[in-house]
């Protein structure tokens, strides 16, 4: 028997799109245009981060030789094409007819996150260079534990109140960012701690599946709540 969600009747296969048209319905346009300039703001904010916080990533991964330090970096990269989605979204006259779209290059995001990071790992657990110590990638994964929640929790709010599936999604990719980050930070300190060489692929292969989940969620829509 199919498990696919009836379609709605504006033709919403995931029920997004009714709930939007009444939830919507009751915003009158000064509240929307503040909650539009609110997510654009959040979002502006959310790219600026991830810039600073992938280039960092990215180089002290590199570095150590960190799987899931570098990974953790390329996350950052598809925050800001997931976040920069949603930009082109807000920019035009109609964010809800660009919202589908918006969605499919977030979800896109997510797998190839999700690819490279499987490959590297693999290959660190059969037998490639060990991760070293990174003392920068440690202070940066709290930094981020520190910072995201807040990014995330705003736009989330902004996001259900108007309505807009792909702010909701790019939420909640930020708010992942902050679930790795937390992870991250584990296996950083598990590897310099107590030379857990093998925790940095782990972590990475978390990372990777969540990201595949997250990715399956923004491709069908399942960020209306």
């Amino acid at each position: 028997m199919s498990t696919d969600p009836t379609p709605a009747p504006d033709g919403c296969a995931d029920g997004c799109c009714s709930t939007k048209a009444a939830d919507t319905s009751k915003l009158d346009p000064p509240r929307r245009a503040l909650l539009t300039r609110r997510v654009r703001l959040l979002v502006a904010a959310t790219i600026t981060y991830n810039v600073i916080e992938a280039i960092v990533a990215i180089t002290a991964g590199t570095i150590a030789s960190s799987t899931a330090l570098i990974g953790f970096g390329l996350d950052s990269v598809i925050e800001v094409a997931s976040a920069t989605a949603v930009a082109w979204q807000f920019s035009g006259k109609d964010p809800e007819a660009r919202e589908r779209v918006a969605l499919k290059v977030i979800a896109v995001s997510f797998f190839a996150l999700a690819a490279y990071v499987t490959v590297e790992s693999a290959r660190s657990l059969l037998g490639a260079e060990a991760a070293d110590h990174s003392t920068v990638g440690i202070v940066l994964a709290a930094v981020s534990l520190l910072v995201m929640p807040f990014l995330s929790a705003a736009q989330r709010r902004a996001g259900r109140e108007l309505g807009s599936a792909s702010a909701v999604a790019d939420s909640k990719q930020t708010l992942l960012c902050t679930y790795l980050s937390g992870v991250l930070l584990v296996g950083l300190l598990l590897n310099s701690l107590f030379g857990w060489s093998w925790a940095d692929p782990v972590v990475a292969l978390v990372i990777a599946a969540v990201a595949v989940k997250e990715g399956r969620e923004a491709w069908r829509g399942d960020h209306c709540c």
